[in-house]
């Protein structure tokens, strides 16, 4: 017979069982913090976590993410925000289980002080504030009623309750919210409860900003960065936005493209970039996870005008309706950034078709997507067949054949360099370099007088 958790933890003679033993950064964790603990140990641990939530502010930045706003509050930078989501998503004991999470674990423990009760009770509130945040959403839009967690020892024993919002999306049942859930559930509700995210004044202007640069009257080129020196450059060049290199980022860390391992460098780099006096545009890969209420939170977190998402992952395309999915989650979470649906067809050259591509491209338009990208070798006619088919605009790839002007008359509304800048640069570089060994003069470059003042004028917060 199954007994109800009501029933068990109203027992007198219950223990919370122990944490399984482990030498791992989750393991660790599990062991030092209030949640996994019993007695005189719970208590102590108990009040480090309500000392903690008695200095959160409840009424944060209306432009941040709940739990980056929670970072922020407890001293640590935003760029510890997907180490909270790995640590969030294997948090308990019959989660699944990764090298990522506790390595993740370690380094927020780290940032914290250390392997102290201090640190894992900063620790604790992020990973389960963080993991009801997600449920509470789901909460909301589904006005269920329901607890957005199960039941607890505070919950029983004079635990803090509160009435949800009574109307559509709203439950009316009364919610027991434990103390690290109640603290990024205030923050949430003071943002209209589980809809789209507001945004900053600031951010929302660069949004429109960005947006109308789409409807000029030649095709927007936006160069892409790889780290902040370059994006300064090109900021300094006059380019009225950035966008970021995938490639690029992963190349730099050592890592492969496409393969979800750079997703800590680019919230870190974008955080930064937030600050340049352009509009910046993140590019996700494809979003980093399959889960789309994931990806719909990392977007809510980054400061960014835009971002654009990639319907392949690991070299393989994705279903369509998967992707979809993708979108309209990132849209109604953030219905003010401009979404780039990415279609890989014939960046793979797989079903490189125009009616195999079309056919992704309007599922994503309804999907909320606000404007197309398409890489690849395309012909003029494919551009063309596209730009006439779709109602949004449609992004390709700089190519050395592919002039502006030209690429305006095909209908083209926006014009990428991708990896392109990051690449010749590293040509440029090696050039360099041989040129010096051949016993040949290197050619002219920028002084060294002049990249450390545009630096220093442009210097941006570090993560």
């Amino acid at each position: 017979m199954r007994l109800l958790p009501s029933s068990v933890l109203l027992d007198p003679g219950y223990r919370v069982p122990a944490a399984p033993t482990a030498t791992g950064g989750l393991g660790w964790l599990r062991a030092a913090v209030p949640r996994f603990s019993d007695g005189e140990v719970h208590a102590r641990r108990r009040a480090l976590v309500d000392r903690l939530l008695a200095g959160v502010d409840a009424a944060p930045d209306p432009g941040a993410d709940p739990t980056t706003a929670l970072l922020q509050a407890l001293g640590l930078p935003p760029g510890c925000l997907p180490d909270v989501e790995l640590v969030a998503a294997a948090y308990q004991p019959h989660a699944p289980q990764s090298a990522a999470a506790d390595a993740a674990a370690d380094r927020l423990v780290a940032r914290c002080g250390g392997r102290t009760e201090a640190a894992a009770a900063r620790v604790c509130v992020l990973v389960q504030a963080h993991a009801a945040l997600r449920a509470l959403r789901a909460l909301l839009r589904a006005g269920t009623g329901g607890p957005p967690v199960p039941t607890t020892r505070r919950g029983l024993f004079g635990g803090e309750h509160r009435r949800g919002r009574p109307g559509p999306g709203h439950p009316s049942a009364p919610v027991f919210l434990p103390a690290p859930v109640r603290a990024i559930a205030e923050m949430l509700g003071r943002r209209g409860g589980g809809g789209a995210a507001p945004v900053s004044a600031d951010l929302a202007a660069r949004r429109a900003t960005f947006a109308a640069l789409h409807r000029g009257p030649q095709p927007l080129l936006l160069p892409n960065a790889w780290d902040v020196a370059s994006a300064l450059a090109l900021v300094a060049d006059g380019h009225p936005a950035i966008g970021t290199t995938s490639l690029g980022i992963a190349a730099a860390a050592g890592h492969p493209d496409a393969s979800r391992a750079v997703r800590r460098h680019t919230v870190d780099l974008v955080t930064r970039l937030a600050e340049l006096p352009v509009p910046v545009t993140a590019d996700l890969e494809d979003g980093f996870s399959d889960d789309p209420a994931e990806v719909a939170a990392l977007v809510a977190g980054l400061p960014v005008a835009g971002v654009n998402l990639e319907d392949s992952t690991g070299g393989r395309l994705v279903d369509p309706r998967r992707h979809a999915d993708r979108v309209t989650a990132v849209k109604e979470t953030c219905p003010s950034v401009f979404l780039n649906a990415r279609v890989d067809t014939w960046w793979l050259g797989r079903d490189a078709t125009l009616a195999g591509t079309l056919a992704r491209a309007e599922r994503y338009v309804a999907a909320g997507a606000d404007g197309v990208f398409v890489p690849g070798a395309l012909t003029e006619p494919d551009i063309e067949a596209l730009t006439r088919a779709l109602p949004v605009p449609v992004n390709v790839l700089a190519t050395p054949h592919a002039m502006l002007p030209r690429l305006a008359e095909l209908g083209v509304r926006r014009v990428s360099t991708g990896s392109l800048l990051f690449r010749a640069a590293l040509d440029a570089a090696v050039g360099v370099a041989g040129r010096l060994r051949d016993g040949e003069p290197a050619p002219p470059a920028t002084g060294y007088a002049e990249v450390d003042a545009r630096s220093t004028a442009g210097r941006l917060r570090r993560g």
